[in-house]
């Protein structure tokens, strides 16, 4: 096994289990690696160090369950304070965007959908715009 330190075109950290290089890069050109924060599939591999014995460990250990569960409850929280206090535009949501950041729409906060391109676009003209946190999954979906 080998783990990758990844990283998605909005500079979202994570890292990733994989049988072998060539299993990573398999997955990778099937489009099945993915940002866990965004669910961008733009993802490359990070700059790693080799873990080799008598080196430091690092800094920041990971995540404890209590702590892993309190993250996802306050993106979770974070989402339902989107979902209750936007407006949602649906699949307006770039058009709209982009017509608010022009003044040719009032300024208010918005959420919706948006396709990678329209997405890179806005970036790319100033518009700032971020990913909401996933949903989480219904108990009906979990293994």
């Amino acid at each position: 096994m080998i783990r990758y330190a990844l990283t998605c075109e909005h500079e979202h950290g994570f890292e990733a289990w994989f049988s072998s290089s060539d299993d990573y890069d398999a997955q990778a050109a099937r489009g099945l690696v993915e940002c866990p924060i965004c669910a961008s599939k733009l993802v490359r591999k990070q700059i790693m160090a080799p873990m080799v014995a008598g080196t430091k460990k690092s800094a920041a250990p990971d995540l404890t369950p209590q702590h892993r569960q309190m993250m996802m409850e306050a993106m979770g929280q974070f989402r339902q304070h989107v979902e209750d206090t936007f407006d949602y535009v649906g699949d307006t949501f770039a058009t709209e965007a982009r017509a608010i950041h022009e003044g040719r729409s009032e300024e208010r906060p918005i959420y919706g959908e948006a396709t990678q391109k329209d997405v890179q676009a806005l970036h790319q003209d100033g518009v700032r715009v971020a990913p909401l946190p996933p949903a989480p999954k219904k108990k009906a979906e979990l293994n």
